[in-house]
């Protein structure tokens, strides 16, 4: 399972598809203009959200 944890606090989240239950893997979305998003996505193509953010910046992704 994808755990996100926030660097500042120390809280974590676990991702999952709803539709297939497989693990959120890290991504990266370059916009038009050059700017990066960090994203969640699944892995089986069903979609991808904005990365979880807490204290005001992005939580990191590690594998569990």
């Amino acid at each position: 399972m994808a755990t996100y944890e926030c660097s500042i606090c120390g809280m974590g989240v676990n991702a999952s598809c709803a539709k297939c239950d497989a693990a959120l893997v890290d991504d990266v979305l370059t916009l038009e203009n050059g700017d990066k998003v960090q994203v969640s996505k699944c892995p089986n193509g069903h979609g991808k959200i904005k990365s979880p953010m807490c204290c005001g910046q992005d939580m990191a992704c590690t594998a569990g």
